[in-house]
């Protein structure tokens, strides 16, 4: 055990598919652990989400860097035997089945945790393992739309949106990865491991805590923090702005040479701002649609004002300040080519072409790990 690999020599044991249990075994990977991705013999489907190259795409790379593959039909008495003998071998063990699949497969607590008391064994679901929700299928749009995520992000024209990214998978995957690491430490005072379980539901919860508890005390509403807060259309582009201090907004007034802004009484103080933002937003992106994003961010730096240029994905990856930080690692990945990967916390640089900057294809090490199990 060292910093560089906390987890070298856990050997994990991971049945589930798409992105939340796989990205937390993915992390356990990168950080030195000998994970094994047992597949069904077609594939997880995160392989066939996007654009494909072969059999890889970026949900499959992204959940599976680090791993070992191995192709098993679970419906068979073989390929149940494969399951067996790296749980009862193993450290951790991760599925994502429908709430009861698992154990009508063999595969489920009791089963896995008999064989190797000391397993910790995960669940992944979309709704929880109780409730009347249990058995519907859920993924990342369901969950935004169930937990209220949409409701706070409502564009211009009032409609609720989904946000782009993938938060409910990528929360819960965090999460997961959290509980499981803290289950590891507190197993060695311990004698047996344990059942863990998440959720989609609650991954994407956990994200919305401050959210929730102001829309509770305050009637269902939510009613803006900071005023101004927001992004408008400059010529070229759209510009972030929050206004942070009180004393910052003369400031941005002066910049956008709009006296009557500084002088009317309904934008005194930021709860005042706050109560009439609709009036004020469309004053501002008037004001801010003269003008390019860097003549902006020139004035805005100069006054210290918190703002930023919105950018695409490809504006953020090749800017100077993500380069110098080593955020990305940019791997070279069979089949897709490269690719950027942004680096967890604590992890030390993947290293492109080695084992655990790859991701494997389907089944590639499934004759090493059955000759390591005796079989």
């Amino acid at each position: 055990m060292s910093y560089e690999a906390p987890f070298a020599g856990l050997r994990v044991v991971d049945l589930s598919q798409g992105i939340a249990g796989p990205y937390a075994a993915m992390l356990l990977a990168l950080y030195g652990a000998d994970v094994v991705k047992v597949e069904p013999p077609e594939g997880d489907w995160s392989r066939t989400v996007g654009t494909r190259y072969g059999d890889q795409t970026a949900f499959s790379v992204a959940a599976n860097l680090g791993k070992r593959s191995i192709a098993v039909d679970l419906k068979t008495d073989a390929g149940q035997e494969v399951v067996r003998r790296l749980v009862a071998r193993g450290d951790v063990f991760l599925e994502g089945f429908r709430p009861g699949v698992a154990a009508r497969l063999g595969v489920g607590y009791e089963a896995m945790s008999a064989l190797n008391p000391r397993i910790i064994y995960l669940s992944v679901s979309g709704f929880g393992q109780d409730g009347p929700y249990r058995e519907r299928p859920a993924v990342d749009t369901i969950l935004q739309s169930f937990t209220g995520l949409m409701s706070v992000n409502r564009g211009g024209d009032g409609v609720p949106h989904r946000v782009g990214a993938i938060v409910a998978d990528m929360g819960t995957a965090l999460a997961a990865f959290q509980a499981i690491a803290v289950a590891l430490y507190a197993r060695r005072d311990e004698p047996r491991g344990r059942y863990l379980e998440a959720s989609l539901m609650q991954g994407i919860a956990i994200l919305q805590t401050v959210g929730m508890m102001t829309s509770y005390r305050e009637g269902g509403t939510i009613r803006a923090g900071l005023a101004p807060s927001g992004v408008f259309r400059a010529v070229d582009g759209w510009i972030t702005v929050t206004i942070l201090r009180e004393a910052d907004f003369p400031k941005l007034c002066d910049m956008l040479e709009a006296p009557d802004m500084k002088r009317d009484p309904r934008y005194a103080t930021n709860e005042l701002r706050a109560q009439n933002l609709p009036a004020l937003t469309e004053t501002l992106h008037a004001a801010f649609g003269k003008r390019t994003t860097a003549e902006w961010s020139a004035r805005l730096t100069a006054e210290r004002i918190m703002h930023e240029r919105m950018n695409e994905y490809v504006d953020f990856l090749k800017h100077s300040h993500v380069e110098a930080t080593g955020l990305i690692a940019w791997l070279e990945q069979p089949q897709i080519g490269r690719v950027p990967v942004p680096r967890p916390p604590g992890l030390t640089p993947l290293v492109d072409g080695t084992p655990r900057a790859t991701a494997p294809s389907l089944g590639q090490h499934g004759k090493e790990i059955l000759a390591e199990l005796g079989l």
